[in-house]
């Protein structure tokens, strides 16, 4: 899930400078559709790209599906990154390019590679009523980004203690580390906290880590941060603090500095901006016709013999074969991209 373009994200952010800690608030991003799902996109901002690898947050909900018509993705493209699906609420069923066809629910954590290319959809499912979550990339590093596409999902088991209970999907806290490998080293962690509980995490001292306040209110290192904003620590320390002010659930997202400039456009992680312009070819000639226009299955199934008005529809009347492959088992119109801006696409560090 994405609709990422190349331009300044305008949203507010406060520095404390002495603490080395920044408060970021998110915009609205509509997903498409006359009844749009809106997502709240705290990364990637205008002053800071990436936490780690961690190089695009989008939060959403609670969302009442009669409203807002829920998740509805059809098939679209990525290439050279790893996408983290975590609910709260609500149940979305993912497939995939590769085979994989996995349902993403609250506490269970659901990470797809793309690598060298894949695409994939994402749909609520017709019992879910509400629908809360985040959609999380990482970014991977060069020596992995171009590797086969994948997928895992692991269930992590709940950590507990006075006030405050965790779930930790990537990396290692409070003991409890996650069997998920990455490509590079990253923390991943649900936390709940009760109003007044006062939480000491050891944390690796070369991580800079983010806090994604989902409800609540947090103290992060003495600066508050509020529902829907993103607390970001710089490397440097041993040991985190975070009080609840009031009754609050968070993701704590962390790793090392990334160290190589990206460029991010739409679904696309690359290097250049050549690059991206030609992933972003790649898929339109597997999504479109010689003269532009989105593939029609009317004409390509062939009816069946003795079934004058039965037609027989395949993946691939939709989606040519190529480096992104085609969704199994997906039969709905794919995603073409939208048009590159006028400019060049700027590397994000």
């Amino acid at each position: 899930m994405s609709n990422l373009e190349d331009r300044p994200d305008a949203v507010e952010s406060t520095t404390h400078p002495a603490r080395g800690i920044e408060v970021m608030s998110p915009r609205d991003v509509p997903l498409g559709g006359p009844r749009a799902m809106t997502v709240r996109r705290t990364l990637p901002q205008r002053e800071r790209s990436l936490i780690g690898a961690w190089c695009f947050l989008d939060h959403y909900g609670p969302d009442p599906v009669a409203d807002t018509g829920g998740m509805n993705v059809p098939p679209h493209p990525h290439t050279g990154l790893q996408t983290v699906s975590w609910l709260f609420t609500g149940e979305v069923e993912h497939r995939d390019s590769a085979g994989h066809h996995a349902m993403v629910r609250p506490g269970e954590l659901n990470l797809m590679t793309a690598g060298h290319g894949i695409s994939h959809s994402e749909v609520s499912t017709a019992d879910t009523t509400v629908l809360h979550g985040a959609q999380l990339w990482v970014a991977l590093p060069s020596d992995a980004r171009d590797g086969a596409p994948g997928f895992a999902h692991h269930a992590p088991e709940a950590v507990r203690g006075a006030g405050w209970e965790a779930r930790v999907f990537l990396g290692s806290l409070l003991g409890e580390t996650s069997p998920v490998p990455t490509a590079t080293p990253l923390l991943g962690a649900e936390l709940v906290l009760a109003a007044g509980t006062e939480l000491h995490l050891d944390v690796d001292p070369a991580f800079e880590h983010g806090v994604l306040v989902d409800t609540g209110v947090v103290s992060v290192g003495d600066v508050e941060a509020k529902q829907h904003e993103l607390a970001y620590l710089s490397p440097g320390s041993q040991r985190l603090t975070i009080e609840a002010v009031a009754d609050a659930r968070l993701l704590l997202l962390g790793g090392p500095p990334f160290g190589e400039a990206i460029v991010m456009w739409w679904n696309f992680v690359g290097r250049t901006h050549e690059e991206v312009v030609a992933f972003r070819e790649e898929w339109q000639a597997q999504v479109l016709d010689d003269d532009g226009a989105a593939r029609d299955p009317g004409d390509a199934g062939g009816l069946r013999e003795g079934a004058a008005h039965e037609r027989v529809v395949a993946d691939s009347q939709l989606v040519r074969p190529g480096r992104f492959g085609v969704v199994v088992g997906d039969h709905s119109p794919p995603i073409p991209a939208p048009p590159l801006p006028n400019a060049r696409l700027k590397e994000r560090r």
